[in-house]
């Protein structure tokens, strides 16, 4: 398994003579992307429905859970990176910490599965899920992560997203009694303005 791992990894790795313009997309894509995930549950909060929210609060649960379980396996289990291995070429910088499951993959993966779960939102679970695709193939591409980092992130991803849909009743509408008065103080002024719903 390993040896198909390390395979893999050197056919998608950047090349010695990758043109600069290549690398440079791979670092936006595999460093800044995941930016926009944020970015998007806080403008669905501001925007949505009070079911939509509901919706986003757990697809930020799954994501964090899908963390915290990355953690927990790298407690038990350390693989090694690329560089650590001394294969492939290495474009980015990184700590030397557990490769496997990649935590940007899990983190985008899991709200994309929790979204992709519930009719309302499964739209944008497909649009996360495919930038998770090309943050995927950018960090293998940079030389951070090995493919079977990004199958072990599917696999908590998913993990994770189911487990927080089977526990929801329990764990995210008492979330949000708490979340929504303090957002309401918080933001007083703009929902009065109408700039953002109550």
């Amino acid at each position: 398994m390993e040896r198909l791992n390390y395979s893999i990894f050197m056919l998608l790795n950047a090349a010695p003579s990758a043109s600069g313009i290549l690398v440079d997309t791979a670092r936006f894509l595999a460093d800044g992307l995941i930016w926009f995930v944020p970015i998007g549950l806080i403008i669905g909060w501001l925007r949505g429905s009070s079911a939509m929210r509901q919706v986003l609060i757990a697809a930020t649960v799954s994501g964090l859970a899908g963390l915290l379980i990355n953690q927990l396996i790298g407690l038990v289990w350390y693989h090694p990176r690329p560089f650590e291995a001394g294969i492939g070429q290495t474009l980015i910088p990184h700590v030397r910490d557990s490769s496997f499951p990649s935590d940007h993959l899990t983190f985008i993966w899991a709200i994309a599965f929790s979204l992709l779960l519930r009719e309302q939102s499964r739209l944008a679970g497909w649009v996360l899920a495919l930038m998770g695709v090309l943050v995927a193939w950018a960090r293998i591409y940079l030389g951070v992560h090995f493919p079977l980092d990004m199958l072990g992130a599917v696999l908590v991803a998913l993990g994770s997203a189911w487990l927080i849909l089977s526990v929801e009743h329990r764990l995210i509408a008492p979330l949000m009694r708490l979340l929504l008065p303090a957002y309401q103080t918080i933001i007083a002024g703009l929902i009065r303005k109408g700039w953002v719903r109550k």
